[in-house]
């Protein structure tokens, strides 16, 4: 032992000085954590609309709304500015959007969030119609004196705006002098919402809003959700501190909200129209399971047709239905079935053209891409192959062509593609790696964003053709200030499982690595359900500073995890946990027996669905982890969300068997190595019951472990020096486990 510590002491002092020797920097845990090494990118990219040439983006102080062409990437003028707007009360603001005809501009600011996708905001409206001499009036208005506002939308003639306040849908028109207008009077917190979905839709369905216009601006359409017979949910808030909360310095306070857990009552859901004319409101005559799901609404181009999107709760049915606004009737458009489950990606590959719509399915045994005419007869499936299509991106009417992303030619890479109406496949971006497009309202553009393993972003703009028109972003200065460091290199590998599965996986070396000796290990994964770790992207993170450290940092997407089609993927169905568990095992054994690896020293950690395949996999039965973290995991199916949970494993009446097999308690007395469990005391989505419930069922068993709370943290657990205390003690945790 005082040899193997006078060693590591005697590398600790040499190590530095030998990197000076070579001119190479170290990486610091500050610089990581700070995003000292964070690529550069583009954010905020709006095509404009009615306009295919050109593109806006918010500049970087949030000041001005910035035109650009998508020929050239240049600037061509300034759309709004803060410092020179009429009557502008604010001088940054935080996000807009366009009216669906490009004539008008919604601005947010005070933007608060509520959960990961919801938020309030005070918004404001901005002409952009020009005069006789082709100006603009440059007023800013108030959209509302009433309070905040949530989910503002646009009629496509630009007149008009709907929006949520209070769980309540409001109308200003604006040909009216904004006059408002209130359409519904029955929403109530933590009872009824209309317009905006509840926590868990939001949630797992990635939704914010269900109010949408008919094509002719005379109908709204609107979701309202009934969560009185949901039951609440309750967790402590403290005053705390980054924010603190002075009201609750003394004695300490509370959030409630309605959260379904596996098993347990949902909202009940309607669709209603309401005529905007009559003020007339109605209630579509769904042919809806009492259990079943509304995950998206969208008018077609028809005001006639409005598309509803159902599930059943076991989510392996897919319906779109066409429903007529006035009349209230359903008409069943498209089924898609499954023995398992359909992907919530499903929902925004759905597009409505005139004639026609688009539909991805995993029918064939992988996610491609289907075209249907608008009385639900399919025209023809527009790809096929051992491939999955990852984003349909669009169609061009014009020339029959549609675009899409893929990983045609392999599982770790990302392509854009365009098939044009003969069939024929054109690859539009060649360099391998990850690329994901935005195309022009008219597709005759698209900014292509390009990275792999050792390229961070570059951003380009094509035409629809792939031919470059320029480089808007490449991160020289990046690459540059990375060549200073002594970094390790990641690379990709294969190994085949015992039970004859190939896996995927990726690995960092230890800068100045020795063949000859024997390192450490740390095992990183999420591998939750059609996740991906395994990829070709960019990324200076926590894991690169540890191999900086001298660890061997490696990464295997397990069985269940996305991009190798549906069998591979859905192998899980009803036993999350326990094949996942398994191939990280197997994952330890194979790293366990590189020459270079110290098998008896191998830790694993994870954040959420990682987490709990910590917990699974430290506690498999087979003794190969020395240490593990598990954040802000689920460890019981029991406590997690209706829609997700059941999504993979049915309810626990169901599937009493699945639920105990997949439960982490259910192996707990199993549970070797050195265990830290780290959780946010407000995790709105992970409760911290599941750290507290674990935690307690340790202790009964006897077993030791450690635990590291963070107070009035949610599932992202960071703010003020938070994710820095957070990796410093995941840092000290392996350094004394582990080294």
């Amino acid at each position: 032992m005082r040899q193997k510590l006078f060693t590591l002491l005697l590398l600790a002092l040499c190590l530095p000085a030998w990197m000076a020797a070579q001119g190479k920097k170290a990486l610091t845990l500050e610089e990581v954590v700070n995003g000292a090494f964070y690529p550069e990118n583009i954010y905020g990219v709006i095509p404009i609309p009615g306009d295919g040439e050109h593109y806006s983006q918010m500049n970087a102080g949030g000041t001005q709304i910035i035109k650009y062409s998508f020929k050239t990437g240049k600037q061509v003028e300034v759309l709004f500015d803060a410092a020179t707007a009429r009557e502008c009360p604010f001088k940054r603001f935080d996000s807009y959007s366009f009216s669906p005809d490009g004539s008008a501009l919604l601005i947010a600011t005070e933007t608060r969030p509520i959960y990961r996708h919801s938020y309030t905001a005070v918004h404001y409206l901005y002409s952009l119609k020009r005069n006789a001499e082709g100006k603009i009036n440059n007023k800013v208005e108030r959209l509302s004196d009433g309070g905040p506002q949530q989910v503002p939308v646009f009629s496509p003639d630009g007149s008009m705006v709907a929006f949520v306040r209070d769980n309540n849908i409001f109308l200003v028109k604006r040909l009216y002098g904004n006059s408002e207008s209130q359409v519904t009077t029955d929403g109530r917190r933590n009872e009824v919402l209309n317009g905006i979905p509840d926590w868990v839709y939001e949630e797992e369905f990635a939704m914010d809003r269900a109010l949408e216009f008919s094509a002719d601006s005379k109908m709204l359409a609107f979701v309202r959700w009934d969560e009185s017979a949901v039951r609440s949910y309750t967790f402590p808030l403290y005053a705390g501190e980054m924010p603190r909360y002075k009201d609750l310095e003394k004695y300490p306070g509370a959030y409630t909200y309605k959260y379904p857990k596996t098993g347990e009552a949902n909202s009940k859901v309607s669709v209603h129209t309401f005529d905007i004319k009559s003020k007339v409101t109605r209630t579509l005559k769904l042919p809806l399971d009492a259990d079943g799901y509304i995950p998206r609404i969208r008018f077609t181009k028809d005001p006639d047709k409005l598309a509803v999107f159902t599930l059943n709760r076991h989510q392996n049915r897919f319906d779109l239905y066409f429903a007529d606004p006035r009349s209230t009737v359903c008409k069943l458009a498209l089924r898609d079935e499954t023995d398992t489950y359909i992907k919530e990606g499903t929902f925004d590959n759905i597009r409505f053209y005139a004639g026609h719509f688009s539909f991805v399915s995993e029918r064939d045994g992988f996610n491609h891409l289907y075209w249907y005419d608008m009385n639900g007869n399919l025209t023809k499936q527009v790809t096929k192959g051992e491939f999955e299509v990852k984003q349909f991106l669009g169609y061009d009417a014009k020339t029959g062509a549609f675009y899409y992303a893929s990983n045609e030619g392999s599982p770790l890479r990302q392509a854009i593609w365009k098939t044009d109406k003969k069939g024929k496949k054109t690859r539009l971006t060649p360099r391998e790696g990850t690329n994901s497009a935005q195309f022009s309202t008219d597709m005759r553009y698209f900014l292509n964003r390009y990275t792999s393993l050792d390229t961070p972003n570059v951003i380009t703009l094509h035409d629809n053709a792939g031919k470059t028109l320029a480089t808007l972003l490449d991160n020289a200065s990046l690459q540059e200030k990375l060549a200073g460091y002594d970094l390790p290199a990641k690379e990709f590998f294969t190994f085949r499982t015992s039970d004859g599965i190939n896996l995927n996986g990726w690995m960092m070396k230890p800068a100045g690595f020795d063949e000859s000796k024997k390192y450490p290990v740390i095992m990183y994964q999420y591998s939750g359900p059609g996740s991906q770790e395994v990829l070709d992207r960019f990324g200076i993170s926590w894991e690169t500073y540890m191999a900086s450290q001298g660890y061997v940092v490696a990464c295997v997407d397990g069985r269940g995890t996305g991009g190798r089609g549906a069998d591979f993927e859905k192998c899980t169905y009803l036993n999350l946990g326990v094949k996942e568990a398994r191939d990280q095992v197997e994952a330890a054994i194979y790293l366990g027996q590189l020459p270079y690896v110290d098998k008896e020293r191998i830790g694993i950690w994870g954040w959420s669905f990682g987490g709990y395949m910590t917990l699974m996999s430290m506690s498999e039965g087979t003794p190969v982890f020395k240490a593990g973290v598990a954040v802000a995991a689920v460890t019981d199916w029991n406590y997690y969300d209706t829609i997700y949970g059941e999504r993979f494993m049915r309810t626990p009446q169901e599937n009493a068997d699945g639920y105990k097999a997949a439960s982490a308690f259910a192996r707990a007395d199993k549970l070797h190595g050195d265990l830290l469990l780290v959780h946010g005391s407000a995790d709105d989505n992970v409760h911290f019951q599941n750290c507290a419930e674990y935690a307690e069922h340790l202790v009964q068993l006897g077993k030791q472990f450690d635990m590291q709370l963070y107070t009035n943290r949610n599932h992202s657990i960071f703010g003020g020096n938070t994710r820095m205390h957070l990796y410093t003690k995941l840092t000290n945790f392996f350094n004394a486990r582990l080294k």
